[in-house]
């Protein structure tokens, strides 16, 4: 009976002084604002999800990786959203001049999917915005 209060205590002692899964966190989540500050913002993503994984009781280096997530998906969303503005103009210019049916009817086709991948992508900036404003 003593020998296992005595193995008890000494599992208790040691857990009391290893580091919490925050403080093991911290150098990946240090990572993780240097990535996003200098604009990597798929690099972000991809730390965040390694930090799920590896340190999944690190509650507090959790939370502030949700809003560095947030923060970055909303970037990449509207990096897209941007482009693809872009692109739709291009396409839309170019069906006005041209002739050829067969090209027409493939810019038609290319207009109508960025228009659906435009509207999708603002309704991804929409909700990231909502999910901000709940945190």
């Amino acid at each position: 009976m003593r020998y296992l209060i005595t193995i008890s205590l000494a599992a208790m002692l040691l857990s009391a002084c290893s580091q919490s899964e925050d403080d093991k966190a911290k150098s990946l989540l240090a990572r993780i604002d240097s990535l996003y500050n200098s604009g990597n913002y798929r690099a972000t993503l991809d730390s965040i999800v390694r930090l799920r994984e590896h340190y999944p009781q690190a509650i507090e280096a959790r939370k502030a990786a949700l809003r560095i997530w947030q923060n970055a998906s909303l970037k990449l969303a509207q990096a897209d959203v941007a482009s693809t503005d872009v692109q739709l103009q291009e396409t839309t210019e170019a069906l006005k001049t041209e002739t050829n049916r067969l090209r027409r009817n493939l810019l038609t086709v290319k207009r109508d999917s960025l228009q659906a991948r435009y509207e999708a992508m603002c309704g991804v900036v929409r909700m990231i915005h909502l999910r901000q404003k709940q945190h």
